[in-house]
């Protein structure tokens, strides 16, 4: 059965699914999981630039986590699609944590520390930086962002029939703060079109 979005993948498709189920067999996930977080993030574009941020790539790397992995916008810029990956695992290994749903996962790039948190958890409030680049995300007009709101937010990408997991917030903890997109920017996902 062939990933969704795999046709989104415009090179090395074949290559590209066999190593995604590696990885998210390796960090015990759907790799449904993984495919849809690359795809809200950058389209499934290995060379996806964030216009108003440095994010890069598939997951919308920040400059600062490329730095933690061991490399540079520049040297993620010249893989191709399939080695791209090997950072996008080393990623998800950083975070060490037990993705139960796709939600965990998707936390796990825009903002890891939510991971776990109820619906109702407040993220960002207005006058944060992290506010004003995510303001899109506050559906209910009230000057904060909730973990809700980014997931009913998250959810336009999931497709019919795709296994969200488990929604419990129970067992989940993490420490790390950082993330591949903490400023998500709504500039480039207003562009991705199914």
């Amino acid at each position: 059965m062939a990933l969704v979005y795999i046709e989104k993948v415009t090179q090395n498709q074949a290559a590209f699914e066999s190593k995604v189920v590696k990885i998210a067999n390796a960090l015990g996930m759907n790799p449904n999981w993984l495919m849809t977080v690359m795809y809200a993030e950058s389209n499934l574009n290995h060379l996806a630039q964030n216009p108003g941020s440095s994010a890069f790539g598939l997951i919308q790397f920040l400059e600062a986590t490329l730095k933690t992995l061991g490399t540079t916008r520049d040297k993620l810029k010249a893989m191709s699609n399939v080695a791209q990956l090997d950072y996008v695992e080393k990623y998800f290994k950083n975070i060490n944590a037990d993705y139960q749903s796709i939600y965990d996962v998707y936390f796990a790039v825009f903002y890891p520390s939510a991971i776990g948190l109820p619906d109702s958890h407040t993220l960002f409030i207005s006058g944060g930086s992290a506010y004003v680049a995510n303001r899109g995300l506050d559906t209910n007009q009230d000057y904060k962002i909730t973990v809700g709101e980014v997931k009913a937010w998250f959810s336009r990408y999931i497709k019919t029939g795709t296994d969200t997991g488990s929604t419990s917030t129970a067992g989940n903890t993490l420490v790390y703060a950082g993330g591949a997109g903490l400023l998500l920017l709504l500039l480039l996902a207003s562009n991705n079109q199914d």
